[in-house]
């Protein structure tokens, strides 16, 4: 073998290695390159999952305060006619407020159970009387709760054999999310007997039509 061909094969070999090198280094960045895409699609893909359970999970906690608070509201009939004073009273919070306008201000617990057990009110339930809430429009914020429903007073007509509608009234709610779940902090309910002040009760809030008022998580 001549030096010529030693050279030339020695070329040629080194060409060879060159060529293979630079194709593994190429084959390493593509693959490289596509494992680094693939990794970036998963994690937009675990971002745009976590989102949407976000998303489903306030949706469902809105929807659960919303029930929680009905079925607050809805004890609150069944317990006063029964003359169920402690069960009335334990659907507000220990502060809580009801005015009875213009008849009662009952502050605390003690005054709600004071009132059905009351020589009033136990006459009224003796008698026949009933008192029916109709579902109330709720607005969540967090930890607090807005609203606002109207309230039927029936009472038995014993003579008539039939119960007459003795008063319609505006209600306002305010509730709050204790350890115990929701509870009443506030309830005012006026006669809808033409009082200005008594029909702006039921107005939505200032500046929302129908659409715009509704709940909203906090």
């Amino acid at each position: 073998m001549t030096e010529t061909d030693t050279e030339t094969d020695t070329e040629t070999e080194t060409e060879t290695e060159t060529e293979t090198d630079t194709e593994t280094d190429t084959e390493t960045e593509t693959e490289t390159d596509t494992e680094t895409d693939t990794e970036t699609d998963e994690l937009r893909a675990v971002a745009a999952v976590s989102a949407a359970l976000n998303t489903l999970a306030a949706k469902l906690q809105a929807l659960q305060d919303q029930v929680d608070i009905m079925q607050l509201v809805a004890q609150y009939g069944p317990a006063v006619d029964s003359g169920s004073g402690e069960a009335a009273a334990a659907l507000w919070t220990d502060d809580g407020t009801f005015d009875a306008i213009p008849h009662l201000r009952m502050r605390g617990r003690d005054d709600i159970t004071g009132m059905v057990h009351g020589d009033g009110h136990q006459s009224l339930i003796h008698n026949g009387v009933g008192h029916v809430l109709t579902a109330p429009h709720i607005e969540v914020d967090g930890d607090r709760a807005t609203g606002r429903s109207h309230a039927l007073h029936l009472r038995w007509d014993a003579d008539a054999g039939r119960f007459w509608v003795f008063q319609v009234s505006a209600n306002t709610w305010r509730w709050a999310r204790t350890p115990q779940g929701w509870r009443i902090a506030e309830r005012i309910n006026a006669n809808l007997d033409g009082t200005a002040a008594h029909r702006e009760m039921l107005a939505p809030p200032a500046g929302r039509g129908p659409l715009e008022d509704g709940t909203h998580g906090g």
